[in-house]
């Protein structure tokens, strides 16, 4: 058990998979969450939380000034964002002769650059307000081992990680600690399309040797432990829950 009674929690992308998880585990052990997710179904499904600890906005993660208002919001009703779960992002898979500068982009745009504005925007909140908190990023195995027409999803988590290392050396001294977490194959919203595609399936499997695809509930267990005080010297760190994939 962690208490995460005094955790005030942004969560990107929190409408589906390792966001949802997080969310029902960070209000289970105590925490306040402002939710972000990206369309009004997602938001239909968080209304099972009544809203008791659960604030819901609806809107895309580049929009700077929806994240804004967020932060205001929660001055507001007197709790404090001190913690920010960098959840969302997109797979983008296609040949690398093929990405085109928009393809590219868009896929740094939301696993990039929506993050490093976020954090940005965070940690100037946290400056004014004196704010002690946390910030986890979702990264991915793929920024650290090359797969295969993954070029442009790779680069995207690869800068990610070298984001997180920068920032938490800059902002140690400032009582903020900055980690991230890199998933193997997890089932989220994809798992069911990919599951069809029988033969890179079964390969996938082959590469575990756990021998399962993971569970989102695994990620949002690391990512509560991160927020909390039981992880109070730890920054700077990416930890990778993908069943042994990159040790095998």
């Amino acid at each position: 058990m962690m208490n995460l009674k005094n955790k005030n929690v942004l969560v990107t992308g929190a409408g589906k998979g390792i966001g949802f998880a997080c969310i029902e585990e960070l209000t289970s052990e105590g925490a306040f969450v402002f939710a972000l997710v990206k369309s009004k179904k997602d938001a239909l499904k968080l209304k099972k939380f009544n809203n008791k600890n659960v604030k819901i906005y609806c809107g895309n993660v580049k929009n700077v000034k929806l994240i804004n208002k967020i932060l205001n919001d929660s001055i507001k009703s007197k709790k404090a964002i001190n913690s920010v779960v960098n959840n969302a992002g997109i797979r983008f898979r296609k040949k690398f002769l093929d990405i085109s500068k928009n393809d590219l982009l868009e896929v740094f745009n939301v696993n990039f650059f929506s993050i490093f504005f976020i954090s940005q925007i965070f940690l100037n909140f946290a400056n004014k307000y004196k704010i002690r908190g946390s910030i986890v990023n979702i990264s991915s195995i793929v920024g650290q081992r090359g797969f295969n027409e993954l070029s442009a999803y790779s680069s995207s988590k690869g800068a990610l990680d070298a984001l997180t290392k920068s920032l938490s050396t800059e902002f140690a001294n400032k009582n903020i600690r900055i980690n991230s977490i890199s998933p193997g194959f997890t089932k989220t919203s994809y798992y069911e399309s990919f599951k069809k595609k029988t033969s890179l399936y079964k390969w996938t499997l082959s590469r575990i040797p756990m021998n399962r695809w993971g569970e989102p509930k695994e990620i949002s267990n690391l990512i509560c432990y991160l927020l909390s005080e039981k992880s109070s010297y730890i920054t700077g760190e990416n930890f990778n829950i993908d069943g042994g994939w990159l040790s095998s």
